[in-house]
């Protein structure tokens, strides 16, 4: 992941339905859940929640599928690895060994 994708990422998940929205299909991985039953659950119009899904599927967090009438959402799980992958490259200077002994302690 390069700076431009984190930060459509983090741009993406700075909104609060959306960053629920996205917990939640987390929760729900690698399965997903209908757009219809993620409104309910998150209490938000559907409407609405299609576009916040479309600002998290353009920033490449999460992917969907038709199944019959449904649209069924689902969390990048490879996504959220990358972006946690950029987010500790540099940690203790690149040096894992000396990060995962500070993580012990």
């Amino acid at each position: 992941m390069d700076n431009t994708n984190a930060m459509r990422a983090f741009a993406a998940l700075s909104q609060n339905t959306r960053l629920n929205a996205f917990l939640m299909l987390v929760e729900y991985a690698p399965e997903g859940l209908p757009a219809g039953e993620l409104a309910e659950k998150l209490d938000v119009p559907c409407n609405t929640l299609s576009t916040h899904l479309r600002s998290l599927q353009e920033a490449g967090l999460v992917d969907s599928r038709r199944d019959s009438r449904q649209i069924i959402y689902r969390a990048k799980v490879d996504q959220i690895d990358a972006l946690a992958k950029f987010l500790m490259k540099r940690c203790c200077g690149g040096n894992g060994k000396r990060c995962a002994q500070g993580r012990k302690a």
